[in-house]
């Protein structure tokens, strides 16, 4: 389980950093007058961020079967985020 623990964690990590480069990529594309992420787009990666984050400290703190569940829902958001901002 620490396994899955660890991989949940490192993914929960790169929403973040998506959704860093995301905000960031939007803040400098406003300031320099040039077309970037829209808004759908930044909150799409913040709405996942936080999710994969609480879901890995839920899963942190449990054992067994939730703590499963919450590595399933990180990795689940984090699926669903790159399916639909990034792929299609």
């Amino acid at each position: 389980m620490r396994l899955l623990r660890g991989l949940s964690g490192i993914v929960a990590a790169g929403t973040v950093a998506l959704m860093l480069v995301i905000v960031g990529t939007a803040v400098m594309a406003g300031r320099r007058d040039f077309p970037g992420p829209g808004v759908e787009s930044v909150a799409w990666h913040v709405v996942v961020a936080v999710i994969a984050v609480a879901a890995q400290i839920y899963s942190d703190k449990r054992r067994g079967l939730a703590a499963f569940s919450g590595s399933a829902v990180v990795f689940i958001v984090a699926g669903l985020l790159l399916w639909t901002q990034w792929w299609s």
